[in-house]
């Protein structure tokens, strides 16, 4: 079954057939409907997609390359809205989305191997296999709460400012005593380095700048502990050392929401009152913050915002690759903004402290 069966069936030619499928503004809406209906009939399911391919130069989609697994990825809340901001805002545009792994087995790299227009780089350092292998394919990249490398376009969070409220807040509040819960991508077990450190990831580099902006010039006690990543488990590690040293801290500044609930949780195990005796900061106003008890204060960054920017940004990337009128003349960066979110979870220090 081929174009031209359809296109005699009907009596058009083939051309008139394939723009049925693949540019139907070209044809009168009954026409189109006439070409789909014979071809239906006939169960023919459109032209091969491999082959259109080839002739277009084009693939339709765009990939997004993850740290993790695809469904590890989906677990996370925030990373799942931003997926779906990305879907929503692609969607009008007929770019299909692919979702990529950054690892995989010898015999299939998704990076590699899967034909794409362009792909975000979402909190994947640039240093992994997976982006050299984006790089050496020469396609269009933006790089999503991550450095960009070379001249690939990016869309990060301004977290130094929200980072920065946060740690305010708290000083306000009377703590002088605060400890600090971030991850540090593949740092080795009990190795705490420079929290300014370019080795622990972009977004915690920049959460923990804010944080210190504040914090340092204050000359509070400030004790940072670098969890492994943003997991329950690691995070319920982390809070327990922190609240085993001698001068426990009354303020706890935490990388996500995630960690921050976790906290809540140790805290209260351990017969402490959140936040009569230690107040607890969460990022990223996810649902986590609004279901934790009590509901966490935290740092909001908008997903749908992040999404649609990222999403705008990639396209416009494809189209300044093919040289297409009107397109950006080099990459583009885009901040999104943060803002502090105060709920129950902080409250003044203690008086003993």
């Amino acid at each position: 079954m081929t174009l031209q069966t359809i296109a005699d069936q009907v009596g058009v030619s083939r051309m008139t057939v394939s723009n049925a499928f693949s540019r139907p503004d070209q044809l009168s809406s009954e026409l189109r409907e006439r070409v789909l209906a014979a071809a239906e009939a006939l169960g023919y399911a459109g032209p091969d997609p491999a082959a259109r391919v080839h002739a277009r130069g084009t693939t339709g989609a765009g990939g997004v390359l993850l740290t993790e697994s695809v469904g590890t990825a989906f677990q996370d809340p925030i990373a799942a809205a931003f997926f779906g901001a990305v879907a929503e805002e692609l969607a009008p545009t007929g770019l299909a989305v692919a979702l990529l792994p950054s690892t995989g087995s010898a015999e299939m790299v998704p990076a590699r191997d899967i034909p794409m227009d362009g792909a975000m780089v979402y909190a994947c350092a640039g240093d992994r296999m997976a982006v050299t292998y984006l790089l050496r394919r020469r396609l269009p990249l933006v790089f999503v709460d991550e450095d960009p490398v070379g001249d690939a376009s990016s869309v990060l969070l301004d977290d130094r400012p929200g980072a920065a409220a946060a740690a305010q807040h708290l000083l306000d509040l009377g703590h002088r005593r605060i400890g600090i819960l971030t991850t540090g991508f593949g740092l080795p077990p009990g190795v705490a380095p420079d929290p300014m450190d370019a080795g622990t990831g972009y977004v915690s580099r920049e959460r923990v700048a804010g944080w210190m902006s504040v914090l340092g010039p204050a000359g509070v006690d400030v004790t940072v502990v670098h969890i492994t990543d943003n997991s329950e488990a690691h995070a319920d590690q982390g809070i327990r050392t922190l609240l085993a040293l001698p001068d426990r801290p009354t303020a706890v500044l935490c990388f996500s929401d995630l960690v921050a609930w976790t906290v809540e949780q140790v805290a209260r195990e351990q017969g402490l009152r959140v936040p009569d005796d230690l107040s607890v900061v969460g990022y990223d106003d996810s649902p986590v913050a609004r279901n934790a008890q009590p509901q966490l204060t935290t740092v909001r960054q908008d997903l749908a915002a992040k999404g649609q920017a990222a999403a705008s940004v990639l396209t416009r990337a494809i189209a300044r690759s093919r040289g297409e009128a009107g397109a950006p003349t080099g990459p583009e960066h885009v901040l999104v903004p943060t803002e502090l979110v105060v709920r129950a979870s902080t409250g003044p220090a203690p008086a003993e402290a």
